[in-house]
């Protein structure tokens, strides 16, 4: 697989630092000179000596990422929102796990994504997913098409400037047009579900108040943490349980069967072309069924 980059930085640098800094490693560069594989600057051969400027073109040859024989393949087909060399972003449906688990191995959207990869001819590709979501969450996720990919967005993760937000419909009413949530998230014992405690691990959530009628509230949700259950803890603790939510003790029978959460919006910048990429997931069905109004114009 070839992958590219554009130089945007005002730093000089030798080829191999401006690598080193940009998701190789020492490990991964060494096998790319054993291996004889071409590195290119402004498309042509280049040494590890030469100086890389602002505005050029970088590209090399990676060799093949060995794939996981113990994931299987899956046949299902998948929605795909977005695709190019580096990059796949999917709209998950609700009811499919996002990897593989001790119950399911043989279709997640892991094992999907690996099928609708060979049906396409790329089977030198190895998935690595970028954002999950919980099982009967529905929405965007990102997966990288390599280790290199990955490990380029893993600051932005980091540094909360990967940008995700949900569309959530809640019990209640009350809640101000912005809030801000910054508690503790934990497991108490072996149960499943989460908790805020004060041992917690550091949780931060932000929402806006989109829409609300006698029974029911849609917020806009920001997270700025990836803990588990995060948004259906937070709310939750809030006493305002995501409906649908068994297991967070949200309202059943209000015309969902599942918890009213879906990842609508996600932003990150591309570390490969310096810009900034934006991907919408639309409502799923069963969510805009309860919709007290139309909220496309708020989100």
């Amino acid at each position: 697989m070839e992958i590219k980059w554009q130089v945007a930085t005002q730093q000089s640098q030798t080829m191999k630092q401006f690598l080193l800094k940009n998701g190789i490693s020492q490990r991964l560069y060494a096998k790319i000179k054993a291996q004889g594989l071409p590195v290119r600057l402004n498309n042509r051969l280049s040494s590890p000596a030469d100086q890389v400027q602002n505005g050029d073109q970088v590209s090399l040859t990676l060799p093949a990422e060995p794939a996981d024989e113990t994931v299987a393949v899956s046949g299902v087909p998948i929605e795909v929102l977005y695709e190019d060399d580096y990059w796949l972003v999917v709209n998950k449906p609700a009811g499919l796990a996002t990897i593989p688990g001790p119950t399911n191995t043989t279709d997640t959207l892991l094992n999907r994504i690996k099928g609708y990869w060979q049906q396409n001819g790329a089977i030198d590709l190895v998935p690595h997913i970028i954002t999950r979501l919980d099982f009967d969450t529905s929405g965007i996720v990102l997966a990288a098409k390599h280790q290199v990919a990955q490990s380029l967005l893993q600051p932005q993760i980091e540094q909360h400037q990967l940008q995700k937000f949900y569309l959530a419909v809640v019990a209640g009413t009350g809640l101000p047009e912005f809030g801000t949530i910054k508690a503790p998230i934990g497991r108490v014992g072996v149960e499943p579900r989460r908790r805020v405690i004060a041992d917690g691990q550091s949780a931060w959530t932000d929402y806006w108040r989109l829409a609300q009628d006698e029974r029911l509230t849609v917020l806009k949700v920001q997270i700025h943490t990836g803990r588990t259950h995060q948004i259906r803890v937070h709310l939750s603790d809030l006493n305002h349980p995501l409906v649908g939510d068994q297991l967070y003790e949200g309202p059943l029978g209000w015309g969902i069967d599942r918890q009213a959460l879906h990842a609508y919006q996600l932003t990150f910048n591309d570390p490969f072309s310096q810009q900034k990429r934006q991907f919408t997931a639309p409502i799923p069905a069963d969510i805009q069924m309860i919709l007290p109004t139309k909220i496309n114009d708020k989100l």
